[in-house]
């Protein structure tokens, strides 16, 4: 669905000029930049956004979306207050991965790539946070959270509004 009112509005468009566009050499460059600060503002990138955007780089907006889709962190498709990252690496999945994605799981009553009816969270895994002294580990929004068992993933959870 089309809005009328821009998703890349003046103001991010000025913002974005004068944090990002001396650092690249050229507009195109800047396209993952664009799509995080799409996403970061709407919590996903809506295909009118990344039309936009696409127009605001001077470039196609299949380039814009081949980009997106490359790239797991980006959601084309509304997303849950929180998103819950279970990190699946190697270091995780000796430690037990599969146990806290099966409690999130029986928690929420959703799979990895769902989102509860309520919108509040969506699940996902994810091949390494980058966190493997702190296995099995997850990511909510962009709180790190380590040493995760099934009993306290659910309080880590609980606390969120």
């Amino acid at each position: 669905d089309r809005r009328d009112t821009p998703y890349l509005t003046d103001e991010i468009k000025d913002a974005f000029e004068k944090r990002y566009a001396h650092r690249y050499p050229n507009r195109q460059a800047m396209a993952l930049p664009i799509l995080h600060e799409i996403q970061h503002h709407y919590n996903w990138l809506p295909h009118q956004a990344i039309e936009e955007a696409a127009a605001f780089l001077d470039m196609e907006a299949s380039k814009l979306l081949d980009t997106a889709t490359f790239y797991e962190e980006f959601f084309l498709q509304p997303r849950g207050k929180h998103t819950i990252w279970v990190c699946q690496s190697v270091s995780c999945e000796v430690m037990n991965e599969a146990k806290i994605t099966e409690a999130i799981s029986d928690k929420l009553g959703i799979l990895p790539g769902e989102t509860t009816d309520d919108d509040k969270f969506t699940f996902m895994k994810v091949e390494c946070i980058g966190a493997c002294g702190g296995a099995p580990c997850m990511l909510v929004d962009e709180t790190l959270h380590e040493n995760l068992t099934p009993e306290n993933v659910g309080d880590v959870l609980d606390k969120l509004d």
